[in-house]
Parts: C-alpha cells; sequence; structure tokens
C-alpha cells in the first residue's frame, strides 16, 4: 500500500527546501505527497529576504481538510514560524490522533535568517515535541531547546541526546553536521540506546534543504520500517542527493541536493 505523507510546512519559491523539497522526497521514495503551507518565504539559493505567516486558524482547517478526507500515515513538521501555529498544529494533530509524526524543529536557514519566532520556540517545546515519534535538530537547534550552547563533539552530543529526549518525544535524531571531519556522524536515541549513524561528507556548497530532506524522507519510510531503519535509509538517500547534487545548476548560492538521484539517469539537455 502507497503511503499518504503529510508535510505542514513553508513554501520555499526556489524549491530547495521546505515543502517543495518535502513532496520531492516524498515521490522520490515512493509515497504520496500533500501539504498545509504555514508560511510563504521569498528566498533563493543566496538566502531569505522575507516572509509572510498563515493565519493559524486557517493552518487549523487546512490540516482538518485533509484527515476529514484522506488516511494520513505519516506528518512531517517543519517551518511553524509562530507560537499561535504552532498551537494550532498541535491542537488539530492530537485532536485527529496523527501517527508517525516527525519533527524538525526549523530554526535558522542556511544564510542565518532566522525562520521561527522567538515567542515560538517555548510554543514548540511544549506543544510540538511532546507529539512526535521522533524530532531531528541540528546542533544550535539542540542548543536552542536545550536553552544551552550548542553540543561541540561527539560527547557532547551524547551528553545532550539524553536531555532532549526527556522533552517528550518517543525518539531523539541528533544531527552532527555542524562539527568537523571527514564522516557526519548522527545519533539516535528512544531512552534507552543510542545508535550511532555515520556517512561520508561531502565537499559541496549544495546543502540547502538538507534538514527538510531528512526529516521527510524518514516520514515517507517510517509508515513501511522500523524508526532505526527509517533513518539508516533516509540517511543513506539524502547522502546519495548530496553526493549528486553537482548535476543540477540551480542558482549561484547554497544549492538543491538532487532528490531524484537514483530516478533521473544522466543528464537532460535544456
Amino acid at each position: 500500500m502507497i503511503a499518504n505523507v503529510l508535510s505542514i510546512a513553508g513554501s520555499d519559491p526556489s524549491g530547495g527546501a521546505g515543502i517543495q523539497a518535502d513532496l520531492k522526497t516524498f515521490s522520490a521514495l515512493g509515497a504520496y505527497g500533500m501539504a498545509v503551507i504555514t508560511a510563504l518565504t521569498a528566498q533563493n539559493t543566496q538566502g531569505v529576504r522575507s516572509f509572510q505567516t498563515v493565519e493559524p486558524g486557517f493552518v487549523g482547517e487546512q490540516i482538518d481538510a485533509i484527515f476529514a478526507d484522506v488516511r494520513v500515515d505519516a506528518v512531517k513538521i517543519g517551518m511553524v514560524a509562530t507560537a499561535e501555529i504552532a498551537a494550532a498544529i498541535a491542537d488539530r494533530l492530537r485532536h485527529h490522533a496523527a501517527r508517525n509524526v516527525v519533527l524538525d524543529p526549523v530554526m535558522v536557514a542556511k544564510s542565518g535568517h532566522h525562520l521561527l519566532r522567538d515567542d515560538a520556540v517555548e510554543s514548540l517545546r511544549q506543544a510540538l515535541v511532546p507529539l512526535a515519534r521522533v524530532i531531528t535538530p541540528n546542533l544550535p537547534e539542540a542548543g536552542v531547546l536545550l536553552g544551552a550552547a550548542p553540543p561541540a563533539t561527539l560527547v557532547d552530543m551524547r551528553r545532550a541526546i539524553a536531555d532532549l529526549h526527556r522533552l517528550g518525544s518517543e525518539w531523539v535524531l541528533l544531527k552532527g553536521g555542524h562539527l568537523a571531519g571527514e564522516d557526519s556522524t548522527d545519533l539516535l536515541f528512544n531512552g534507552t540506546a543510542v545508535t550511532e549513524l555515520a556517512a561520508r561528507r561531502f565537499e559541496t556548497r549544495n546543502t540547502h534543504g538538507t534538514g527538510c530532506t531528512l526529516s521527510a524522507a524518514i516520514a515517507a519510510l517510517l509508515p513501511s520500517h522500523g524508526m532505526v531503519e527509517s533513518v539508516r535509509r533516509a540517511k543513506a538517500y539524502l547522502t546519495g542527493a548530496i553526493a549528486a547534487s553537482d548535476r543540477l545548476a540551480v542558482g549561484s548560492g547554497h544549492g538543491p541536493v538532487h532528490h531524484f538521484h537514483a530516478l533521473w539517469r544522466g543528464d537532460t539537455p535544456p
């Protein structure tokens, strides 16, 4: 059975992150993608210029419309932008008993532009994290969630992941991409055991939307696989998408990863 997967996130008109990246990822991994939009951004590969949020009540109406008609097998949450939107999402997902919720706590774009208002951090922490089957913070996001300095070493990550788990999600995937080294190592924790997942690091500027893509891949895979296997497969998919990103020619800044690297054979002429 083909999984129906819902993304609740912001829109990236350049196509590399947000809703657009999520839908590409769902499609590449064989899931049917749906989208609830929380914010409209004016951005490209060089950065975010500005964004406009969607009225929280209408975000809730979009969610209700989907659940009233479609079986939802997994939900990925990305940019929530404001405390009010976070609260609206939490209320409707709780009402609909949403399953396989993957929370990517999007806070800052690659360009450094803040995508989560300061007053929304506590709402995200209190309202959304406990609903999540897994949260997927990077190291700076982990620091914000914990109100502490970001983990700076793998040892720091092992300490921080236990504190993150106590915030209430079933699993935590703490991403170590900000650390130096030949490999990018993530830690997956369920409150009992830590699974270490390493992948080769590639020298490329094409890293726009990597967090969105990884969390969307996990959501697409969870209806068919356990958590550890879903994360392993999602990380392998993202690694392949990064490795093939130079086949694309999109923008002059941080370009997107190649979501369809396994499906588009060879280069297509313009």
